[in-house]
């Protein structure tokens, strides 16, 4: 009775075109994607809705995966606080998982992270990433203490890494949300 087939997608309420359904600028984008990722991975199947977009920002998400400053379980770090902080069911419970498998992250301490609970780390890197995008949800001023121990730890270009992946996930996470993407969502196999 109050179900209306028009608000389930393929993936949340997105309905995803299958490729080789896709107009020509969709398509090329699609690919461009699976080239640089190697996949088209969760928002990125949304993305698609605009190609011009996504073939602008796929480098970005790109570069964490191959070129970034931050170690894998850095990253991960970073990458939970945010999408806990903006409730993204779906990128927080593949990430969850992600940080555990491959970033080699404790369970409980990336559970701890996703709840939005406090946690530490023994590795000072990890420890400090985890203090300053902790801050940073929290929109807190990073006090000159923070900022100080994080230049002398991961340097300019850490603290770039760290900032320009938290917009990533912020992007990501918001779009997930704007579909409502579930925590079970797989979309299309394409």
């Amino acid at each position: 009775m109050f179900e209306d087939p028009e608000d389930f997608g393929t993936f949340g309420r997105y309905v995803e075109t299958p490729v080789d359904a896709m107009p020509p600028e969709m398509r090329s984008a699609y690919e461009y994607t699976r080239r640089l990722r190697g996949l088209v991975p969760g928002p990125h199947k949304i993305w698609l809705a605009n190609p011009r977009l996504l073939t602008a920002i796929v480098p970005t998400g790109a570069y964490f995966q191959t070129d970034s400053s931050l170690s894998k379980a850095e990253i991960e770090i970073v990458t939970n606080v945010v999408t806990g902080h903006w409730r993204s069911a779906y990128a927080a419970y593949e990430h969850e998982k992600i940080g555990v498998a491959l970033g080699g992250l404790d369970p409980t301490k990336v559970a701890a992270i996703v709840a939005g609970r406090p946690t530490s780390f023994d590795d000072l890197r990890q420890q400090l990433v985890y203090e300053l995008a902790s801050s940073l949800v929290g929109r807190r001023v990073i006090p000159v203490g923070l900022y100080l121990r994080a230049k002398e730890t991961i340097g300019d270009a850490g603290i770039v890494d760290v900032t320009v992946l938290m917009g990533w996930f912020t992007g990501v996470s918001l779009t997930l949300a704007a579909f409502d993407v579930p925590s079970n969502a797989v979309g299309l196999d394409q």
